[in-house]
């Protein structure tokens, strides 16, 4: 009688276990209801807040959006600091990151990533009377940009000698370079494109380099391990590509009616691309 007690305590144990370990992310975002996602809000046009409106819209965002509608949950946006995408996500205090996330070697120790979502070079501006027409010009010289991103290494690694000078967010950032505190300022080509676009006249004093420092594949963060989640999200990505979608969104937020004036698109959502 205690066997057969014991015998039952035992599979309805390994019941309970196999529930718990079976048990994903993707249930719990469909419990529920609402699928939470870091992004930046300060990085137009991939996440940025519309000032008629005060609502977070952007490229990423109708990515977003689209993922919400596949799981069948609406997608909640959370404002993190580029310094705090990770730690935000392997906490548990978001379920996704979308938030002009490079896909690199490093970072696949801490996290998984979806289907590269944009491919992208990081360029440098500077003022004209600075005489500076080349990157490696940037040697010993203050370079500002955006902190805990790949701008930074990217920079250290591009100009060995440069003096890396970083701020919380790119219109900080942005800003110290029209202030003087620096001689250029870095960041991924479509963003720095809209804070060069938002200049106006003022855009006469400044000059975008043409080389780029580093070429950036985008992708959006999963917590480690959560296959089925990465599944639906990729899923969802692939669906966009093939029915053309994907291309509209691009265009809708990169393209030439645009501050960032993209006349082609240079990548598909197709495959993993991983820099060195």
């Amino acid at each position: 009688m205690r066997f057969r007690f014991a015998a039952a305590a035992f599979a309805a144990a390994a019941l309970l276990a196999g529930t718990i370990v079976h048990a994903d992310q993707l249930d719990d975002i469909k419990k529920k209801g609402q699928l939470v996602v870091g992004v930046l809000g300060t990085d137009e046009p991939a996440t940025f807040i519309d000032p008629k409106t005060r609502e977070i819209i952007g490229y990423e965002v109708d990515l977003v959006n689209a993922i919400g509608k596949k799981i069948g949950v609406k997608p909640v946006l959370k404002q993190i600091a580029v310094a705090a995408r990770i730690p935000e996500l392997q906490q548990g205090h978001v379920d996704l990151i979308a938030a002009g996330l490079t896909h690199n070697k490093e970072r696949e120790s801490q996290i998984d990533f979806s289907l590269t979502t944009f491919v992208t070079g990081q360029k440098a501006i500077v003022k004209k009377d600075s005489g500076i027409t080349e990157v490696p010009q940037l040697a010993g010289k203050k370079v500002l940009t955006i902190r805990g991103g790949t701008q930074e290494p990217n920079i250290k690694k591009a100009v060995p000698g440069a003096e890396v000078v970083t701020f919380d967010t790119s219109q900080q950032a942005f800003q110290a370079l029209q202030q003087g505190k620096g001689v250029g300022y870095v960041d991924d080509e479509a963003a720095l494109l809209n804070s060069y676009a938002k200049l106006g006249p003022q855009r006469a004093q400044y000059v975008v380099l043409k080389q780029n420092l580093s070429t950036e594949a985008l992708a959006i963060g999963i917590r480690k391990g959560e296959t089925r989640l990465k599944k639906v999200v990729d899923d969802t990505l692939r669906e966009l590509e093939t029915s053309g979608e994907a291309e509209k969104i691009f265009f809708k937020w990169y393209g030439p009616k645009t501050k960032s004036g993209f006349e082609t698109r240079s990548f598909k959502i197709e495959t993993d691309k991983i820099d060195g």
